[in-house]
């Protein structure tokens, strides 16, 4: 019965977790340590919900716990190795990295340790620098982009994050470079090319944007995105003509 409890108590947790409601989602990691003091999920949770809310502190005590309980959990270690870093103790941050890699290293798949590993540590500099960009504190989320990208460099979706921000901090000509290479190294990826319809369009390049977007309807006839742009820059370009 009580086990039943408890799975229910974190359906509920997980499910307030998933919907950013960290407040619900603490009170019921916290019951459920409550009940069973060796409960490494919700310590697990609980400590990542602190690192979201920036109580480093906490959230290092809490990865710690989860490490006590189970050392060789992965996503605790490099969650925790990412904090440490970011606080600037190198250090103790290489040192549970490199005992984190030389577990995965030593497991049935360790062909795939270090991608494996590299994917975790991107997807934890992705995340922190979303919460840079939440704040407008556009050179510390732009840090922590590149970095993203160069653990993970098939996550394509960051490269137009950091064009993006290249252009929000008016270095237009680089967020081009960014695009173009991206689009000249993924042709069949569209957001590159959506984006740069609009960075083109954005600088008054209105042909060169509505080519980007005709080639997005050409490989997809329903792109409504493209559609819209296409015809709003057609429109626009009207307008003007006629004044």
């Amino acid at each position: 019965m009580e086990n039943l409890k408890l799975s229910d108590l974190m359906r509920k947790a997980k499910d307030a977790f998933q919907k950013n409601d960290l407040k619900t989602a603490s009170l019921f990691f916290n019951e459920i340590i409550d009940s069973d003091p060796n409960a490494t999920e919700a310590y697990f949770y609980l400590a990542n919900i602190f690192h979201m809310r920036g109580e480093l502190g906490k959230a290092v005590r809490g990865f710690n716990r989860v490490l006590e309980l189970d050392p060789h959990h992965t996503d605790a270690s490099i969650s925790l190795s990412v904090i440490l870093n970011d606080i600037g103790k190198y250090e103790e941050a290489k040192a549970v990295f490199d005992k984190a890699n030389q577990h995965v290293k030593m497991s049935p798949q360790q062909g795939l340790a270090e991608p494996h590993v590299n994917k975790k540590f991107s997807l934890k500099h992705y995340e922190i620098a979303e919460m840079y960009g939440s704040y407008q504190r556009w050179d510390e989320a732009l840090f922590e982009y590149n970095k993203a990208v160069g653990l993970d460099p098939d996550n394509l979706e960051i490269r137009i994050k950091v064009a993006k921000l290249y252009s929000k901090k008016g270095f237009v000509s680089k967020a081009f470079e960014e695009l173009k290479r991206l689009k000249v190294e993924h042709p069949q990826y569209v957001p590159a090319r959506m984006a740069l319809g609009l960075l083109y369009y954005g600088n008054g390049n209105i042909i060169e944007a509505q080519s980007e977007w005709q080639n997005v309807i050409s490989r997809e006839p329903s792109h409504a995105e493209a559609q819209m742009y296409l015809q709003l820059s057609r429109t626009a370009t009207e307008t003007n003509i006629s004044v």
